[in-house]
């Protein structure tokens, strides 16, 4: 699931590496989906990436469901390098051709002094082998971010990285991802309901 909300959402910014802490909104929705989990699911382990919006939100969850969280680098956010921390607007104006390029063609787009898609690729495939080479019969949490979690969707999903933006990630969602033998069933994309009486935002 993705972390709750966070300033830079809208209006937008190149948060990445920013190490932001969940609002209040995103504290409401941390319990909230924190609440399902512990209703619907029955989790053994919680895994964050090492951003305090994230292990806040898996915190909250491990709470629910009387365990402990663990942070995996590899589930950290995109690097956006020089672009960091900035507004669309700031770097659409500064950089406009590679700012065009990241929502035309984001396979494409390697940031200046940061990652690419396929660096975050690489770093959330070693997570999925985690995963699903440890934890057969089991249900694990991932926590993480809207780029990362697109990039671990789009390899369930056998999709390539030219359809990154056609798949949504909002503040909190859940992905329900089932093993059955070999097979590889995603059962839920970006599902919010249970934030319904706090809000998205």
């Amino acid at each position: 699931m993705r972390h709750g909300h966070v300033e830079g959402i809208n209006p937008p910014q190149f948060r990445g590496r920013a190490d932001l802490p969940l609002t209040t909104l995103g504290e409401a929705q941390a319990r909230a989906v924190a609440q399902r989990v512990a209703v619907t699911w029955r989790p053994i382990k919680v895994y964050t990436s090492p951003m305090r919006r994230c292990v806040a939100t898996g915190e909250a969850i491990a709470k629910a469901c009387n365990l402990d969280t663990q942070i995996i680098e590899q589930l950290n956010d995109i690097n956006y390098g020089a672009w960091q921390s900035k507004s669309y607007d700031e770097v659409k104006e500064a950089d406009p051709k590679r700012f065009a390029a990241w929502f035309a063609a984001p396979h494409l787009v390697r940031f200046p002094e940061g990652e690419s898609l396929q660096d975050l690729v690489a770093r959330s495939a070693d997570v999925l082998r985690f995963v699903l080479e440890g934890y057969v019969d089991d249900t694990v949490i991932l926590v993480s971010h809207d780029s990362t979690n697109r990039t671990m969707l789009l390899q369930l999903l056998d999709q390539p990285l030219s359809c990154y933006w056609r798949l949504a990630q909002e503040p909190c969602c859940i992905n329900e991802i089932e093993v059955v033998g070999r097979n590889i069933i995603v059962r839920l994309v970006n599902d919010t309901w249970h934030l319904s009486h706090v809000g998205v935002g």
